[in-house]
């Protein structure tokens, strides 16, 4: 006996010490970019077949800049109404720059050309652009850059119409201080220089929302919005609408401008008196001038004005005794430098963002079907996966079509609501990669998968990942998982009392992953919106956008974690905040909670549930029942057997038994642990 315990003794010990082994971060290795990247400090220059040359367009966009006595000319990647996804014509420092990333900035003097981005933006920049371009990375701020590049009274040029109001303001202030000039130039010169090669504006008609996913007609929003107006203790005449979505959402109209986004080029001044929709009339079929009613000047009926007319009619308002309420996160510097200060009411969100926010009950019905449909897509998927990646056939790309195939088939598709990020291995680790074909790697049983993905249907938009793993994880992959798994599901245990600013409940999220040093460094989640987009603020937790939570809004829940050259984990579903049953009402404030709607399974395989509490094996547990509930009715309803089955076996519920098991094990181990070191046994 004595020699027994002993040996358990020294296998725990053992076990300790392997578990803390796998659970240390693994030491970082360099991925070789050799033969991709650019080299412009050899001679010649190495350039790689993936960048882009834009001498000619500089020489062209320098020339110009000469002709206006301009010193330097600054080239976001944003649009006119800031937008997160942007018209491939509103690419403009993608098509200067080479440079095809989401986020950065260009910046041009007469002899020198820079760009900023993040650095999960590095190597991209590396690979597309040509030795033109300096990549700045941190060593300097873009106004000393100027600064250097400038001498006093000098031109800093900048289409006030690609910049929000506090971007402008922070280049103008420091700017000024050093005696230079920042100007606005109302006519780009990218898009003079890009002249007859920018893509043609869209001209195919903008479609209305069919009534039976309708919960508001538009009379019934534009009601709702002169009521706010009504109710502001500043009163406002009028309210500026320049996010597309906004437009979009309040008219039940869709377009097809943005990839994945259905939204359309526009602008909305609803005041107390009148509706002004700036847009491209010539895509308003009939009917939907009818729907608007364009054909009279009521209070209730829209006025058609051109797109480009929303400065000078602002300019034209201004002129009388009114005051615009705007939203400074989607106004941009070029709308809001005409209105005199005086005539503004400033909220960080215009009053529509807020109100559409928070779903009615027909758009929280579509929402959820929406998701039972694309969980169908994402099953199909999962068991399509587990046959084909066996065989080392299928990539990453050759995957996400797949799934976009399989959306493409569900009832009311209208295609995805972003580009997939299909990532295996150690492209998983970057949190916001997207396969091409310079990355494209085969999905191998022998390593992680992470798949990010969503739809837009005429209902609702979907986004939801998933990571997965064929082969035979390492224990400390499987942690990992584990936690952020108990993260998602202390977060979505949650309650709160309403009016909680989404960022207090960051910490449920990573509080799981913090007890082992480990932790993420993206935001928790994000607002989605109804055949909108899949990022909706200001709902969200964890990031600088959220607002308080409203029973009725929807929000993602996707925690993760990202070993660098290693792999990646991901889990993220769609959440309801709906009324929570407590014991008590402090306050006669109700208290919320979080119900889901995406209903797929996790990675089985990948959870280790001994590190689980009781709470979070529960939760877990009727979640699985959650999803076979419902999905099996609907894969049988498509003739899905294969996958009917395949969810059966993998929605089974844990076991508390594992658990209790583990936790006598450790208290063995803890009394051996003490009787040896006081020498009992010996």
């Amino acid at each position: 006996m004595r020699l027994f315990c002993i040996a358990v003794w020294t296998c725990l010990l053992v076990l300790e010490g392997l578990l803390q082994l796998a659970s240390c971060q693994p030491f970082q290795l360099d991925k070789s970019d050799a033969g991709l990247v650019r080299d412009c400090e050899a001679n010649p220059p190495y350039l790689p077949p993936t960048v882009t040359n834009t001498s000619l367009r500089l020489s062209k966009l320098r020339v110009l800049m000469d002709s206006q006595n301009i010193s330097v000319y600054m080239i976001p990647a944003t649009d006119p109404h800031l937008s997160e996804y942007i018209a491939p014509r509103d690419a403009r420092r993608a098509w200067m720059t080479g440079f095809t990333g989401s986020a950065g900035i260009a910046v041009v003097s007469r002899m020198k050309a820079a760009l900023w981005t993040d650095g999960r933006y590095w190597v991209q920049a590396e690979r597309q652009m040509d030795c033109n371009w300096e990549l700045n990375k941190g060593e300097t701020t873009i106004v000393d850059w100027i600064m250097t590049e400038t001498k006093e009274r000098e031109i800093v040029g900048a289409d006030p119409f690609v910049f929000s109001i506090a971007e402008w303001e922070n280049y103008q202030k420091p700017l000024l201080r050093g005696n230079r000039q920042f100007v606005a130039k109302e006519n780009n010169l990218v898009d003079i220089i890009w002249a007859a090669e920018r893509p043609p504006a869209p001209t195919d008609d903008i479609i209305k929302v069919p009534d039976e996913f309708l919960g508001r007609t538009w009379m019934m929003k534009v009601k709702e919005i002169r009521t706010q107006m009504k109710n502001n203790p500043y009163k406002p005449t009028a309210v500026l609408i320049s996010a597309l979505d906004e437009t979009a959402w309040l008219f039940n109209l869709r377009g097809n401008d943005i990839p994945y986004n259905p939204f359309f080029q526009s602008y909305t001044l609803l005041t107390v008196d009148f509706i002004r929709l700036f847009v491209n009339d010539s895509r308003l079929p009939a009917d939907i001038k009818t729907y608007l009613k364009t054909g009279c000047a009521r209070a209730e009926c829209v006025q058609l004005k051109a797109y480009t007319d929303i400065r000078q009619n602002l300019q034209d308002y201004v002129n009388g005794s009114v005051k615009i309420w705007i939203g400074r996160e989607y106004t941009t510097y070029g709308v809001y430098e005409v209105i005199p200060e005086s005539k503004l009411l400033i909220d960080r969100y215009s009053p529509v963002q807020i109100i559409k926010s928070v779903k009615d009950s027909r758009e929280q019905k579509g929402l959820k079907e929406a998701h039972v449909r694309d969980a169908v897509a994402v099953i199909r998927y999962l068991v399509w996966l587990e046959k084909e990646v066996p065989n080392e056939t299928e990539t990453e790309l050759s995957g996400a079509d797949y799934l976009n195939n399989l959306r493409s088939e569900q009832k009311f598709s209208k295609g995805p609501s972003f580009e997939t990020i299909s990532a295996s291995g150690l492209n998983a680790a970057l949190a916001h990669y997207s396969p091409n074909s310079e990355t494209n790697r085969k999905l191998n049983p022998d390593e992680m998968y992470l798949i990010d993905s969503g739809g837009q249907y005429l209902d609702g938009t979907t986004d939801i990942t998933r990571t997965l793993h064929w082969g035979t994880p390492t224990d400390f992959q499987k942690e990992a998982y584990t936690r952020v798994l108990m993260g998602h599901i202390d977060l979505a245990r949650s309650i709160f009392p309403a009016g909680t600013i989404g960022n207090v409940l960051d910490v449920w999220a990573r509080h799981a992953l913090w007890e082992v040093g480990l932790n993420y460094k993206h935001g928790t989640g994000h607002g989605i919106g109804n055949f909108l987009s899949v990022h909706e603020w200001p709902v969200g937790i964890g990031s600088s956008h959220t607002c308080q939570l409203q029973e009725g809004m929807f929000t993602s829940i996707e925690p993760g974690y990202y070993e660098d050259n290693k792999f990646g984990i991901r889990i993220e579903d769609i959440a309801m905040v709906v009324k929570a049953e407590t014991k008590y009402t402090f306050g006669g404030i109700p208290y919320l909670t979080f119900e889901h709607v995406s209903l797929v399974p996790y990675e089985r395989k990948l959870i280790n549930v001994t590190i689980m509490n009781k709470p979070q094996i529960d939760w877990l547990n009727n979640y699985y029942e959650k999803v076979r509930k419902t999905m099996s009715p609907e894969l049988q309803a498509q003739g899905l057997t294969e996958e009917y089955y395949w969810l059966q076996k993998h929605t089974e519920p844990f076991s508390h038994s594992v658990l209790v098991t583990y936790s006598l094990i450790n208290l063995a181990g803890v009394l051996l642990g003490n009787f040896l070191l006081q020498g009992r046994l010996l």
